[in-house]
């Protein structure tokens, strides 16, 4: 996907060094934004390999986001993606698909404020209090009012944000018909570049998918802005390393002329940087993103989405198509 490629390129180009929470550093920029045409095929990287593992483990991420579950006790039968942030019990204190389906409804707001009643359709009641399932609202009115610009859900809730070990980095995403195709426009307040970000992209592009075939619409247009869009760049020495490099790094990413220059800007950085300290192999992430860059994208895979109501899909019901991409690339996570 050169979009995704053409992001990145803007990151290492164009981008400061910033420290952050983790503790590995990062080469970021602010407010990246792109458009991915799903009429040209199913935007999975092909640049490095994403299936096996990596698709279970984001298909079963879907599922549990639609779920609306607030543990990974579930999820944490078929990939461990969340185990770091979740506590003994399995709880995760973020919000995603539990806010998506049970989105909080106040008791009673301030006047002059309106608040559904019990008895709104989009509103029930557990153990929480009064909830809003978002997602049966975008369903309902994509099919009762399908030219409404009122179309949105949030993740975002800031007294939990406040004090959540991860609040929602994809927070919040609008929906937005145009002719008799269905775009989504997702919001990301955070995005790790080489591990984060194309998961982000092939989800939220299922989802659309999903939610086109169950509304009469066709799967149109994906839109990402990435608030703060960042590259980790290694810990201790070598995160250093970058801050006194970043400048002679971007002079040669800018200097590429053809695909191959990118292996050589990987190769000076093989040959000049201190290694990573012991324990943080790989949380270097520039290499094996100009390794990427380096790589002609392929022809994108097909998706195919039993047609199922959107609250009964399972892990068969999504299929890969013609997916054909480059070798593997390892990145390690910061957490």
């Amino acid at each position: 996907m050169q979009q995704y490629l053409d992001t990145v390129e803007r990151v290492l180009s164009g981008g400061r060094h910033k420290p952050n929470r983790t503790g590995v550093d990062t080469i970021s920029s602010f407010s990246e934004t792109y458009e991915v045409d799903l009429d040209e095929g199913f935007p999975l990287l092909t640049t490095k390999d994403l299936s096996g593992f990596r698709w279970e483990s984001l298909i079963h991420e879907f599922l549990w986001y639609l779920s609306g579950e607030e543990h990974v006790r579930s999820l944490r039968e078929e990939t461990g993606i969340w185990d770091a942030w979740a506590d003994e019990a399995g709880r995760l204190d973020t919000a995603y698909g539990r806010f998506w389906r049970r989105y909080p409804v106040p008791e009673s707001g301030l006047e002059g404020e309106a608040w559904p009643d019990d008895s709104h359709r989009w509103v029930s009641e557990d153990e929480n209090g009064r909830t809003f399932d978002q997602i049966q609202y975008v369903l309902d009115t994509l099919r009762e009012s399908p030219h409404s610009r009122r179309i949105v859900v949030v993740a975002w809730h800031p007294a939990n944000a406040a004090v959540s070990t991860l609040p929602p980095c994809h927070y919040t995403f609008v929906f937005n018909v145009q002719g008799d195709r269905l775009n989504l426009h997702l919001t990301q307040r955070s995005g790790d570049i080489a591990l984060g970000i194309p998961f982000n992209v092939a989800a939220y592009s299922l989802l659309l998918t999903a939610v086109a075939q169950r509304t009469g619409f066709e799967p149109g247009t994906f839109a990402h802005t990435i608030v703060d869009a960042h590259v980790y760049c290694g810990a201790g020495e070598r995160g250093d390393w970058y801050a006194d490099s970043l400048a002679e790094l971007q002079e040669r990413v800018a200097a590429v002329r053809d695909r191959t220059g990118f292996r050589e800007v990987a190769d000076w950085i093989a040959e000049t940087a201190p290694p990573e300290p012991s324990g943080t192999q790989r949380q270097d992430h520039v290499p094996g993103l100009l390794r990427q860059l380096a790589r002609e994208p392929r022809e994108r895979p097909e998706i195919e989405v039993a047609d199922v109501p959107l609250d009964e899909l399972t892990f068969e019901d999504v299929q890969l198509h013609g997916y054909d991409p480059a070798p593997g690339i390892e990145f390690a996570v910061a957490e």
